[in-house]
């Protein structure tokens, strides 16, 4: 049985009405984003590969050579 998805914006957002957001869902397992002007388009992942980039963005090492 499959769910619909319940998407919300996030708070670092534009925070208008207009689709300048990025989208972001959770549902068993799996955590999907997507961007509000192109909602066609979601990226899937599970939690741990997407805590491990949003670490590394946070602490500036994403792109480096390590």
């Amino acid at each position: 049985m499959s769910h619909a998805l319940h998407w919300q914006k996030s708070t670092f957002s534009d925070g208008g009405e207009g689709n300048t957001c990025v989208e972001i869902a959770v549902s068993p397992g799996t955590v999907h984003l997507r961007e509000s002007d192109s909602p066609g388009t979601e990226l899937s992942t599970i939690i741990a590969p997407l805590a491990h980039l949003i670490r590394g963005v946070k602490a500036g090492t994403v792109g480096t050579t390590v």
